[in-house]
């Protein structure tokens, strides 16, 4: 039996290029869904609800394919900090996170419609940054581009400027928990394969 297309549903290139390292054809096709932003909902939650949203809105265009839709969020104690509007903004999460201990959480979501199969799981990172004046991160942000990253900032763009630690997966931080996904992938593939 053929194994049924994989669709991304994310423009990130990261993303993209870590489904590459483990062999996976895919297309690429983003939802543009709006994303929710937390309320009464935990960050493991959050990223969860975001996976599953952008993983229906493309699997309701391509029912034959698997969907996967990913969303990461940094969160410091109960504030979530999604991608910066401005580098301005992108610079006072940093401010904010410096000198802490915060975490890193990728929910994804894997939908095949036509099959109705789904998985959904979270993947959590601890990362500690260094203490950072504000000129450190104006220099850090004038290499590297914060708007498309949550947090204001990519572990795997100099990132060791940044970090002092992690305790987790490092791709969950770049935006796909590699070692979970593969294990889950395995499993979801053949299932709907088989259904």
């Amino acid at each position: 039996m053929n194994s049924p297309a994989l669709i991304l549903a994310s423009a990130s290139p990261r993303r993209a290029e870590l489904l590459r390292q483990i062999g996976l054809t895919f297309q690429v096709a983003p939802s543009n869904v709006l994303e929710v932003e937390g309320g009464a909902l935990s960050v493991g939650e959050v990223a969860q609800v975001n996976a599953y949203r952008k993983a229906r809105a493309v699997s309701k265009k391509h029912p034959d394919a698997i969907s996967v839709g990913m969303d990461t969020v940094v969160a410091l104690n109960n504030r979530l900090f999604g991608k910066p509007a401005s580098f301005k903004e992108a610079e006072e999460m940093l401010l904010a996170l410096q000198g802490k201990q915060h975490v890193v959480v990728t929910g994804v979501c894997m939908i095949h419609l036509r099959k109705h199969r789904q998985r959904i799981f979270f993947e959590q990172t601890d990362v500690t940054f260094r203490k950072l004046t504000r000129e450190q991160i104006r220099h850090y942000h004038s290499k590297t581009n914060p708007l498309d990253k949550a947090g204001g900032y990519g572990i795997q763009d100099q990132g060791d400027v940044l970090v002092e630690a992690i305790s987790g997966s490092l791709t969950n931080v770049i935006g796909l928990p590699l070692e979970r996904f593969e294990a889950e992938w395995a499993v979801f593939a053949d299932s709907a394969v088989l259904a």
